[in-house]
């Protein structure tokens, strides 16, 4: 679900990409015809007797196949002070080797596969993945199966890794829009783990390099096969893809690791958050409380729809501050798509920083007047139609296919959620739509933030 506003707010660090209430787990082989479907493609499934979900999804690409392992960790899961980044850390460590494949014979391997692999990491979830040789399938079974089980690294390895994390972080810091969501983060959450970003705090960045028995534990709780998916999609047979992972992940040992995480409190009050620069574009952000991802509920399709809308380029206030009053170089929102409540990001890049204020009243307008004033009929379908087959009109190659099925994935364990949760935009209403704007648009539940020059956003 990333069209172009999500895709500015991706670039910019300020939306992540998508949380997810429990689902039922699927049954251990199930296989469900695209007819019935939105989803263009079968989606097959086998549960190993381990937990480890093997997803296969046959398409149309001649000697090209995708292979991903979705971990269901990511910083949300970093519940213990003092140890946040670690999710993000093994994105990288897991690069380097094992006894069997040492960090060149791994690239090696990849080399002869012609395939490319890489992996990235966020709120709840680190995602592997590689697209090669359809006819190497096996190879790729088995350097994946033997990193995920059998990852070693020196501690002087893990040191060297360690600082390239703090050089990662340091990188991106330099990124105003990147501070303002880390202090977006840390005002918003008080007892909840997405208080901190994917990269985590500075201070445990800084001391990462120390952690080394902490790392071990950390990739002992959670590279476990009840915490991952095996996906594989493109010119392949189910049969042999079950037949593969039985032979190379049936003796992956089941963890016993369960994180608490701690429920976030309702918030009463706004709360503000400002970073003064002078040679910075002023920005506006508003930051709303928002709900988990679920695949039974129209709230999220609702606010997906409700800000897509209201932010277009053909939209009230679109032609209002950027086309007639030029105030605003760029306005935009969307939901964010996490396995617990997040948040509904909202950003408005400002040409005078006098105008701040001024902004934030005509957006939070706008958000009060769809409380009470039912949208366009017609303009609702339309963008119904444009939200729903815009992200399956992407679905052209395995690798695309895998990142949209892996999405599901990580929300919920099952990737057929992906189906269950485009049938709901088919079932918004306008009602709906005013419901989800006075459910989540509520002052007590937002957070302001604001670059400018002054010592303050003066937005209050």
């Amino acid at each position: 679900m990333k069209h172009s506003v999500q895709a500015w707010l991706l670039a910019a660090g300020l939306l992540v990409a998508p949380v997810a209430q429990a689902q039922k787990k699927a049954p251990a082989t199930a296989a469900t015809p695209a007819s019935a479907q939105a989803f263009p493609y079968p989606i097959q499934q086998k549960q190993l007797a381990n937990g480890l979900n093997v997803v296969t999804v046959p398409f149309d690409s001649p000697g090209l196949a995708s292979f991903f392992l979705v971990v269901r960790a990511g910083s949300r899961d970093e519940v213990e002070p003092g140890h946040t980044g670690f999710a993000h850390f093994f994105e990288h460590v897991m690069f380097r080797g094992t006894e069997k494949y040492s960090k060149d014979q791994y690239n090696e391997v990849l080399k002869s596969l012609g395939a490319s692999a890489n992996a990235n990491t966020s709120l709840d979830r680190t995602v592997y993945h590689m697209t090669g040789n359809a006819t190497m399938l096996e190879k790729m079974f088995e350097v994946e199966a033997d990193r995920f089980q059998h990852l070693k690294y020196p501690e002087h390895d893990f040191k060297a890794e360690a600082g390239a994390v703090k050089g990662e972080y340091t990188k991106n810091s330099a990124s105003l829009y990147t501070q303002l969501n880390e202090k977006v983060a840390d005002a918003a959450f008080d007892k909840h783990t997405y208080e901190h970003t994917t990269m985590g705090f500075f201070k445990d960045v800084v001391d990462m390099p120390n952690q080394y028995q902490y790392s071990l534990q950390f990739f002992d709780r959670f590279y476990r096969p009840e915490y991952t998916t095996l996906l594989v999609v493109g010119d392949v047979k189910p049969e042999q893809v079950n037949q593969l992972a039985d032979k190379y992940f049936s003796t992956w040992q089941r963890g016993s690791y369960k994180p608490t995480i701690a429920p976030e409190p309702e918030q009463t009050a706004p709360r503000y958050v400002h970073i003064q620069n002078a040679n910075f574009p002023p920005l506006v952000s508003l930051s709303y409380r928002g709900p988990a991802f679920s695949d039974q509920n129209k709230d999220l399709p609702a606010l997906d729809i409700l800000t897509t809308m209201l932010f277009s380029d053909n939209s009230p206030l679109y032609e209002k501050l950027v086309v007639k009053e030029q105030k605003v170089r760029f306005v935009g929102g969307a939901p964010n798509y996490t396995r617990d409540p997040y948040l509904t990001s909202i950003r408005a890049s400002v040409v005078k920083a006098a105008d701040m204020a001024y902004v934030k009243d005509e957006i939070t307008k706008a958000l009060e007047e769809l409380k009470t004033k039912p949208v366009d009929a017609k303009r609702l379908a339309d963008t119904k139609s444009a939200l729903k087959y815009g992200f399956l009109m992407g679905l052209d190659s395995p690798d695309q296919i895998a990142n949209g099925v892996a999405e599901f994935i990580w929300l919920t364990g099952n990737p057929q959620s992906l189906n269950n949760y485009y049938a709901l935009y088919d079932q918004v209403t306008p009602a709906d739509i005013q419901a989800a704007a006075q459910k989540y648009f509520v002052p007590e539940h937002l957070t302001v933030g604001t670059i400018g020059p002054n010592t303050t956003g003066g937005v209050q």
